[in-house]
């Protein structure tokens, strides 16, 4: 029996840039708008899972689109107010530390990216998620994408929304919090980090008491 192909391709063929391609292909067969999907702060031990929704205007997509993570934060800056600027639609929606501990951060992540998708002012015909699952609960048909964030420019464009927008969103909590450094780390277990919770201790509805050394067990 063959082998099934993958929607995503391989890590050796992943393109250089992410492209339109996958949007293309859905406009022509009559799904359109498509939104993009993805979500910032999966990892760190402090702060919300951001996710954010993107509906971009094949007529004008800012040069330079890229995975969030592969971008300055200068050039995430700038893309971000591009985007605000020429985008068709944008959403973005998060889910707290509180919540991440209670539904853990999978479901978390999934519950954020449904938000920013219901959030959206023109209704999506196609959803196009970064990574191996779809968002449950979802108001139109979606596809999940591995590493999406290098194959769809849509993806890329919600990745760089959600990133800038949790990075704000963790410069504020340092100016309430400053011995932690949270604009320095943007909450991951930097060294900085850790050494400020074992200093002066875990910060209720920032810190995610769940996640490694935070856990009282640990």
């Amino acid at each position: 029996m063959a082998r099934p192909v993958s929607d995503s391709p391989t890590l050796f063929e992943l393109p250089s840039r992410p492209d339109f391609a996958l949007e293309t292909r859905a406009r022509s067969a009559g799904q359109w708008p498509v939104a993009g999907l993805d979500e910032a702060g999966r990892g760190p031990l402090a702060g919300p899972v951001v996710a954010a929704a993107v509906i971009l205007d094949p007529d004008c997509i800012p040069e330079g689109l890229d995975d969030s993570k592969r971008l300055t934060a200068e050039a995430r800056e700038r893309l971000f107010a591009q985007l605000s600027d020429c985008a068709l639609a944008i959403s973005v929606a998060s889910l707290s530390a509180t919540a991440i501990d209670r539904i853990n951060i999978l479901r978390a992540s999934l519950e954020a990216m449904r938000r920013a998708l219901a959030g959206l002012s023109m209704a999506p015909a196609l959803a196009l998620a970064d990574g191996r699952d779809v968002p449950p609960g979802l108001p139109c048909p979606a596809r999940a994408v591995v590493k999406g964030d290098r194959i769809s420019q849509s993806i890329a464009a919600a990745s760089i929304v959600a990133k800038v927008t949790r990075d704000r969103m963790m410069t504020r909590t340092c100016g309430v919090h400053p011995g932690y450094g949270f604009s320095s780390h943007m909450g991951y277990a930097t060294e900085v980090h850790r050494t400020a919770i074992l200093a002066r201790g875990r910060l209720s509805r920032i810190h995610r008491m769940t996640f490694g050394m935070l856990r009282e067990d640990e």
